[in-house]
């Protein structure tokens, strides 16, 4: 198949090798304002200020902030510090929303106790819900779980086992009953029960299909891993379709999208606008009748964090207006207390006020394609585009097994800028706060499978080390703050409490403070590290220190240093061991 516009054959019969994305019809051409500021002044400014941070010298061009400035994504993709016209030069654009007006805001509820579920719906449907996503087990009662719900007016989206999902189907069928069912209703077939559950869909008058690209993004997929697994799989889910004998048409009439926005909004913003002209792409490679994607968005799993939890309304809230201003059709915004189970009151109410708050407050919804024309948008928009069907025409010469392997990758290449901090997870990797006290919660199941970004860092979190270390303080407090806060902030991202001596004028005042700990940190000024340095951790050794760390560069005496840039999870490990 060539998608350069001609194919020569289609998405349901196989595809050959990509080569380029088309544009689909009606795709606008953007270009510049006349009036927009020099490019060079921009690079003179920055440079200006890059020198005076020593990240630039005198002697470099000024046209080295773009490599300065810009940053790769996981999946390569350059990010340029500033959008600029140039980046759309002889580029064409499709894929934009299509949403007009509000968003349907989802509620997601999980678990096996079908009348605390339906407290839980009917509250959340009071509170401004708009739909609800039920993830149920093969026995749940859904006569009791939906007792009470307007299904006419307020559509549902099962998510059952593999293998249950036509039992789960006809059981909410007969709750249904005569009852006219609402816009967007979704019986959730997947996988095994794809067929059967995509027949009793077509019977009924309801979608019957979802593509859940969340499934490898849990497990850690890229951006661009994501979007190819969703179009591989909803391609092998239309020929498994057309070859049962259901119509292509009325088959892409049954899909329903559900994906991931993270808190790199831009990122989640240009993904669902390349979804959808990714779809729109198979779709004509089909040979169907053309058809808007439909879209479920769910706020990222993996991005929130069990510690802290409440920085995951922070996350989330800018999950959800990604998602928004991505144009999802629905959105989940799950609760900040979701990773520890069950969520509450609380939360599941924080959680729909956050759409419903960015759409009659901040009127995120007003406007079709908020980030339409925006430079940054649609070359990023274009790129993942792009880079997506690369990986949908792997999948298809590969297959899935292969993704595996890719994910696997992806995950290490997070790990590694999450453990040296280049990826900051606040409470968690940075400002943790050793003596919270988490909320409990009953399991729920919800997040079983899910990779968290941060998941090294709870591991450690889980089991704090069972002795502190000395913080041993060289200085005045003016002179030692600040290297001894970036300590005291690394060793409890790592479960490490420390004792600090406070402001010292020299050696015998920090040995006087010294509690007996086997592992001390030297945390001083670089002066007085010359000054000094070296003879304190020869007295604190004396004293009984069996490791002895220096925030900053090493000196004479010292078994091991931190900074920024350290593998943070590398030298915490290390401590920790020193420390048993």
């Amino acid at each position: 198949m060539s998608v350069d516009g001609s194919a020569s054959g289609t998405v349901a019969g196989g595809l050959d090798e990509p080569e380029e994305l088309a544009p689909t019809p009606g795709s606008l051409e953007l270009t510049g304002p006349g009036d927009q500021a020099a490019v060079a002044d921009w690079e003179a400014a920055a440079a200006a200020v890059l020198r005076k941070a020593r990240r630039l010298t005198a002697d470099d061009p000024d046209s080295l902030v773009w490599d300065k400035l810009g940053r790769k994504t996981l999946d390569g993709i350059t990010i340029p510090p500033l959008g600029t016209a140039a980046a759309l030069d002889d580029l064409k654009t499709s894929g934009r929303p299509t949403r007009t007006g509000d968003w349907d805001i989802r509620a997601h509820l999980a678990g096996t106790d079908a009348k605390a579920l339906n407290e839980t719906a009917l509250v959340d449907l009071d509170g401004g819900v708009t739909s609800l996503w039920l993830q149920v087990g093969a026995d749940t009662d859904l006569a009791t779980l939906l007792d009470g719900v307007l299904l006419d007016l307020a559509p549902v989206v099962l998510e059952a086992p593999s293998g249950a999902q036509a039992a789960i189907a006809r059981a909410f069928l007969d709750v249904l009953g005569d009852t006219t069912p609402a816009p967007g209703t979704n019986l959730g077939g997947t996988d095994d029960d794809l067929v059967d559950v995509a027949r009793l869909a077509l019977e009924r008058g309801v979608l019957g299909v979802v593509v859940d690209a969340t499934r490898v993004h849990d497990r850690g997929a890229s951006d661009v891993q994501e979007l190819g697994w969703s179009m591989a799989t909803a391609a092998a889910y239309l020929r498994r379709l057309t070859d049962a004998g259901i119509d292509l048409d009325e088959a892409l009439g049954l899909f329903e999208f559900r994906y991931a926005a993270t808190d790199e909004q831009f990122l989640s913003i240009a993904k669902l606008r390349a979804a959808r002209r990714l779809w729109a792409r198979v779709v004509e490679l089909s040979g169907g009748a053309p058809i808007e994607q439909r879209q479920h968005v769910v706020t990222s799993r993996p991005m929130m964090s069990r510690y802290d939890p409440y920085v995951n309304m922070l996350r989330t809230t800018v999950a959800g207006f990604a998602a928004g201003v991505g144009g999802a059709d629905s959105v989940t915004v799950l609760p900040f207390d979701a990773p520890l189970g069950s969520p509450e009151v609380l939360g599941r109410r924080v959680a729909r006020n956050t759409s419903a708050l960015l759409m009659a407050e901040s009127h995120v919804a007003k406007v079709a394609d908020p980030a339409g024309g925006a430079y940054a948008v649609e070359k990023l928009t274009d790129d993942l585009a792009l880079a997506g069907w690369a990986e949908l025409g792997r999948l298809e010469d590969d297959g899935f097994a292969a993704l595996e392997q890719r994910i696997a990758e992806t995950v290490d290449h997070r790990e590694t800028e999450v453990a040296k901090r280049k990826r900051p997870i606040t409470g968690l990797t940075e400002f943790p706060n050793l003596a919270e006290v988490l909320p409990e919660r009953q399991p729920d199941g919800a997040f079983d499978g899910v990779r968290s970004y941060g998941a090294s860092f709870e591991a450690l979190r889980d089991e704090p080390a069972k002795a502190p270390v000395f913080l041993a303080t060289l200085g005045t407090i003016a002179s030692h703050t600040a290297r001894a806060t970036f300590a005291a902030n690394l060793f409890a991202a790592g479960g490490i409490a420390t004792e600090v001596a406070g402001a010292t004028s020299g050696v015998d005042d920090l040995v006087a403070a010294y509690g007996g700990q086997r592992v001390v940190c030297l945390a001083g000024s670089d002066p007085t590290y010359a000054e000094w340095g070296s003879t304190a951790a020869a007295a604190l050794r004396e004293a009984g220190a069996t490791h002895v760390i220096i925030a900053g560069k090493p000196v004479d005496g010292v078994d091991d240093s931190c900074a920024m840039g350290v593998d943070a999870l590398d030298f915490l490990t290390r401590t920790r061991e020193k420390l048993t």
